[in-house]
């Protein structure tokens, strides 16, 4: 055990503790997300078979072990379907965690919001008017509220009371506030799919416990039947005892939304849910340990490519030459599956040519193979290789034709700008015919045109001066035939 211990620690690299801080903090902000939520139980039942997954191939429990990765492969599928809500709330916060809020309270500022709803909603629930006031977190609200008008009025106890007066029209609805303002008025707001779970609920109560469902919202209730204040959050609903309780909840909401400590995110966020942090640790390592790992070594041979690279214009490299070798990797059984063979690549660097036969040894530098795999051998490590320096010549521009121009028409002449072109030839090509020639121009379009670009037929042996064949402009001078006039 003491040897195995050691042995990871010995085989232990930073891109592994990368690996495992990457997984750490997935795993915290799971476990902090599920930590209040009422879906915590199937994500805990839906761990449990992880473990027992994790065990059984510990012990090479074949039968468990294949029945649990069936279970797995349509895992997310179910997922899907039982945290639908909760996915759709998790990736707003990612998409909202650059936005920085324009407003920022201060602690008179949302001392004073606290008192003034918490004033209201008591003397709201002294006359028996009922009421549903939404104070705003981080959570977007626009997709789960309906109905209702836009207000943007400063928050205070006239204009919510003269909101939920019986004789207004808004007075049914809910009222949005966000930070210090009375944002919207009338809204409506999803019922709750457990109102059964909490008793006899009326629907002012059914829609504030539905709205903490589906966002880090607080809702408070007025009943106008029994005149109470309820407070609706986290999907819990619990009664409030007076406007003093009342008042202390909403700082204490408020302060957790806007903290009044300058603390830099990141040292902020590590003081928050230290023990879901470190259970992350704790698990993200024994994930590490039974699947990331890399306790043995095993060899592998691959055949690749050889690309010349660097080699200067007028030089060429006689044929044959050899065009790919076969290598031996040496690394763990996880880096070869994360390994593309079909992007590895012996680059021979051929800036430093010289005329002739050569020999090149082949190293690990040329090849690009991952960092956690080691090039134990290359088969043939030394290759030769025959270059030579191109001779320039300047050979005429052939242009081929096809066709018989149309009968009323006669050609006169055919010219070619430029005339000729300056290539580059292997030795062994001096002495031979050097042909360029244009692809055949069709004349019987003549009547249509008369001026062509036609692209080049050359060998591959050769190359253009410049490295890029040269753009030829062929001109067909054509006369009218001359019919004779009959008498």
């Amino acid at each position: 055990m003491v040897e195995s211990a050691l042995a990871i620690l010995r085989n232990f690299r930073i891109l592994d503790l990368v690996d495992i801080a990457i997984i750490s903090v997935m795993i915290s902000a799971l476990l902090i997300w599920f930590k209040n939520r009422a879906t915590r139980f199937v994500f805990l039942g839906i761990t449990l078979l992880g473990v027992i997954y994790i065990l059984a191939r510990f012990f090479q429990l074949y039968l468990t072990t294949v029945v649990l990765q069936a279970f797995f492969a349509i895992l997310l599928f179910v997922l899907v379907v039982i945290f639908q809500e909760d996915l759709r709330r998790f990736f707003e916060r990612l998409a909202l965690l650059g936005r920085f809020r324009k407003k920022i309270l201060t602690a008179t500022t949302f001392s004073e919001s606290a008192e003034i709803i918490a004033e209201t909603t008591a003397a709201l629930a002294h006359k028996r008017i009922g009421a549903l006031i939404v104070i705003q977190g981080e959570d977007p609200l626009d997709r789960h509220l309906t109905g209702g008008s836009n207000l943007d009025g400063l928050l205070s106890q006239p204009l919510l009371e003269s909101i939920f007066d019986p004789h207004s029209i808004g007075h049914d609805g809910a009222v949005l506030v966000d930070d210090n303002r009375v944002m919207r008025f009338g809204c409506h707001l999803p019922l709750s799919a457990n109102a059964a779970r909490h008793g006899n609920l009326g629907l002012r109560h059914s829609a504030a416990l539905g709205l903490s469902e589906r966002s880090d919202a607080i809702c408070i209730v007025v009943s106008e039947e029994r005149g109470t204040i309820s407070l609706a959050r986290e999907e819990r609903i619990q009664e409030i005892a007076n406007a003093s309780a009342l008042r202390i909840e909403l700082e204490t909401f408020f302060a957790k939304r806007t903290p009044l400590s300058k603390q830099t995110p990141i040292l902020n966020w590590l003081k928050k849910n230290q023990r879901e942090k470190v259970l992350a640790i704790v698990l993200a390592g024994i994930l590490w340990v039974v699947f990331g790992y890399q306790r043995e070594t095993i060899g592998r041979d691959f055949v690749v490519p050889i690309e010349y690279v660097n080699a200067p214009v007028e030089w060429v490299l006689e044929e044959p030459k050899v065009t790919e070798v076969k290598i031996l990797l040496m690394g763990p059984t996880q880096a070869f599956q994360l390994l593309h063979p079909e992007r590895m690549k012996v680059s021979v660097d051929l800036a430093q040519l010289r005329p002739g036969t050569q020999e090149i040894t082949l190293t690990q530098d040329m090849i690009k193979a991952p960092s956690n795999l080691s090039v134990a051998s290359i088969s043939p490590g030394r290759i030769k290789i025959t270059t030579s320096r191109l001779l320039r010549l300047t050979v005429p521009i052939e242009v081929l034709t096809e066709n018989n121009p149309p009968r009323e028409m006669s050609v006169q002449g055919i010219t070619a700008s430029p005339a000729e072109a300056q290539v580059l030839i292997p030795r062994r090509l001096r002495g031979k015919k050097i042909r360029v020639m244009t692809e055949p121009i069709d004349l019987s379009l003549l009547d249509v045109q008369s001026v062509f670009t036609p692209p080049l037929r050359y060998s591959p042996d050769i190359q253009f001066a410049g490295g890029k064949a040269p753009i030829v402009r062929v001109v067909v001078k054509t006369l009218k035939k001359t019919t004779p006039s009959r008498r």
